[in-house]
């Protein structure tokens, strides 16, 4: 990705090619992951011609300016962020930060509640469950490896679904100045899901874990007020209050499916604590007492 001035307008290039198989630093290496990787680009590509000229500055991201995709290459030239006064990247995240990106993601997910389109992932996330079979087959924890596909199918089956960026990790926010805007890159995953994904994923991108017990309410109450919101600016006709119910009671169960993903494909992971198996138990014990 290269940053090129081009008739007196600065833009983005993306430009991707990728071999026959690339070498993954974990070892994962397949031709299933390879076609993974290709979907991906293209989604990014399909994303950036058909959305990114809809979605507006309540949930900032670059404008599409021009795609390329031939087989095994693609071309994104796109918005420069940093010249529309998106000039920051932070690695750690205060709560003005927080809430910058919690709003985006509310706007977001509110923006496409209900939206059906086949040019992006029929599950986004780049975790989700179908696109990670070696992760699973590796697995030791046997008890989530057994409930992974129970975990999956509660995802799917609520009621309120919508698009999910599907890799909100606080890399992927540019911020402005004073931290109080955001806008979002890098739509690699983007796709259908439940928008609780985004939200435990970024939460557990951009909180340390031995804040997050501590932090957890409150991420949930910030995204949930700017939902609140969002949802009375783009969806007037939803019951806010029925989407909150059934979002918030899905968080736990969003978190475990992350962690499934993780402790599949990398054991030792630093987000593999304390907190993260307990959310994860209390999701598996729910799971269970519906089940009964």
């Amino acid at each position: 990705m290269v940053r090129l001035s081009f008739q007196n307008k600065i833009v983005i290039v993306k430009h991707v090619k990728l071999p026959k198989i690339n070498e993954h630093p974990k070892g994962w290496n397949s031709e299933f992951s390879h076609q993974r990787k290709l979907n991906s680009y293209k989604i990014e590509v399909n994303w950036y011609e058909e959305f990114s000229t809809i979605v507006d500055k309540r949930c900032r991201i670059p404008q599409g300016l021009k795609t390329l995709q031939s087989q095994n290459e693609w071309l994104i030239v796109m918005e420069d962020l940093a010249t529309a006064g998106f000039e920051s990247i932070v690695n750690k995240a205060n709560k003005i930060h927080l809430q910058s990106c919690l709003s985006w993601l509310a706007n977001f997910h509110a923006r496409f509640i209900g939206t059906q389109c086949d040019m992006l992932w029929e599950t986004g996330t780049y975790w989700h469950l179908d696109t990670r079979p070696d992760e699973l087959a590796v697995l030791e924890d046997k008890e989530l490896k057994e409930s992974a596909k129970d975990i999956d199918a509660v995802l799917k089956k609520s009621k309120y679904q919508t698009i999910v960026h599907g890799d909100a990790k606080l890399a992927n926010f540019c911020f402005s100045s004073d931290g109080t805007q955001c806008a979002a890159v890098d739509f690699q995953y983007v796709g259908h899901g439940c928008a609780m994904k985004d939200v435990a994923y970024f939460m557990s991108s951009a909180v340390e874990a031995n804040e997050s017990t501590k932090m957890q309410e409150w991420i949930l109450d910030t995204y949930f007020s700017a939902l609140n919101e969002a949802l009375d600016y783009y969806q007037p006709k939803l019951d806010a209050n029925d989407v909150e119910k059934e979002w918030r009671s899905l968080f736990a169960i969003s978190w475990a499916d992350f962690h499934r993903f993780v402790k599949g494909w990398s054991p030792n992971h630093y987000k593999i604590n304390d907190y993260s198996e307990s959310l994860t138990k209390s999701a598996l014990d729910d799971l269970k007492s519906k089940q009964l």
